[in-house]
Parts: C-alpha cells; structure tokens; sequence
C-alpha cells in the first residue's frame, strides 16, 4: 500500500557520495524536526530526469528555502556512485541531496516501486514529489507512469 498524506514516513538507511565516501543516511534522523521537500524520479541520467525533474529542483532551491524549507531530497533507485556523478552532473550541490535507495528497501516500505523490466531498468521509483513535515507526510504528488507535472519545482513550491 501506498504512503498517503497523513503518514509518517518509515524509517530505512540510504546512502549518500560524499567528499569522504559513501554514507549512511538515517531517514528518522532526515525527516525528524524538520520541513524537507523529497522527490523520487526512475532514473538517474534519464531523459526527463535529468533534462525536468532535477534542474527544476535546483534552479527553485532558494525559492523552495525561501518558503521554509530545510532541505531538497531527490531519490532514486541507483546506487551512490551515480547519484554523486548525477549530482556533480545536474549541479546540485549545495541546493538538492541526492540520496540512493539501491535495493529499493525505502522506495517498497513506501509502497511507490515501479516495474520498468520492460524497458531493462529492473525495479525503480515512481516519479514523485512529497512535503514532509517532521516526518509525516503533509503533501503528495504520484506521477502515472510516462508523465511529469504534479511533481515538478513549480507545483511543490506553488503548494508551499
């Protein structure tokens, strides 16, 4: 089932590139006492991905910050090494974090897995965008599959 507005996230372990290494990211300490916006996407370097969705997140990052927003979280079901080349890639530093969800552990406790087998990308996320408020879940936006707009920059900051 489905994380639904209202929800407290579950807690899992990410990991993030960092200056020193991949990390251990807590999502209870992430989310706790804190206003963060997190949007998942298919793919690192895919299409909309890479051309939409993060440069969206990136240039409104001050705008998001502006409206009380602590942090911008992008997920995906890659491993840390791409989500550190994607980043520098997109750049991101500094405005959105980019965590990886390797073995989908958070993307399934949060019930927003995709089956992209068809098209040889194995088990991915759903593009989404939340609003989470000390950890609970106060907005959210599920893209079908194929499409972007509801969980874009724009629409989460016009929803601030």
């Amino acid at each position: 089932m489905a994380i639904s507005v209202g929800d407290r996230l579950p807690g899992a372990s990410l990991k993030e590139m960092t200056a020193d290494g991949i990390k251990d990211v807590d999502t209870d300490q992430l989310f706790a006492g804190r206003k963060v916006v997190m949007f998942g996407v298919p793919g690192a370097f895919t299409p909309t991905c890479s051309a939409r969705h993060l440069p969206g997140f990136v240039d409104k990052a001050g705008e998001l910050k502006g409206k009380g927003v602590d942090e911008i979280v992008c997920l995906a079901v890659n491993d840390a090494f791409v989500m550190g080349a994607w980043g520098k890639a997109g750049n991101a530093e500094g405005k959105v974090r980019l965590l990886a969800d390797g073995n989908a552990d958070f993307t399934r406790k949060l019930g927003l897995e995709l089956d992209a087998s068809g098209a040889g990308m194995g088990l991915r996320c759903k593009r989404f965008a939340m609003i989470v408020d000390d950890g609970k879940v106060s907005k959210l936006w599920v893209e079908n599959p194929g499409e972007f707009g509801v969980s874009g920059a724009e629409n989460v900051l016009a929803n601030l």
